[in-house]
């Protein structure tokens, strides 16, 4: 399997609100660059959504290493949320879970790719992660014209 680095980063004005994401796959020294962005959303919804969308444009299964600033989408993973809602039908102790929709979609794509979780710390050094932070603003700017 091909191993790949995917940083992404999603942002929302007013949560909920306009919301962008952004994403960077790296192959070996090919770098692609996806973004996109919903009128009415909030931040963990572009959170999910760029990790999603940096999966689904994999072409093949493949070794995959996720950076992303979201302890949110991070820790679900890390810390056996994901797990947990699922056993107990997508309920936490909260009650639902928020943005099923998403969490599933993002469970079926992990079954198809190996993902490895790594959490960074945003709005910090990490050049990618910025990167992405700006291609997800950019989408939230483009959807103001």
């Amino acid at each position: 399997m091909k191993n790949i680095v995917l940083y992404t980063d999603g942002a929302c004005s007013g949560n909920p609100g306009k919301g962008g994401w952004g994403a960077i796959l790296f192959y070996g020294e090919t770098k692609k660059e996806l973004s996109g962005g919903e009128a009415e959303t909030t931040n963990n919804r572009m959170e999910l959504t760029a990790v999603i969308k940096g999966l689904e444009a994999l072409k093949e299964p493949c070794n995959v290493d996720v950076y992303s600033d979201s302890a949110y989408v991070v820790n679900a993973f890390l810390q056996g949320w994901v797990k947990n809602w699922q056993s107990n039908g997508w309920r936490s102790t909260k009650g639902q879970v928020l943005n099923i929709d998403l969490w599933q979609r993002l469970v079926e794509l992990c079954q198809i790719h190996s993902v490895s979780w790594h959490k960074v710390k945003g709005h910090a050094d990490n050049v990618y992660n910025n990167r992405c932070d700006v291609l997800a603003r950019g989408q939230i700017t483009a959807q103001n014209v």
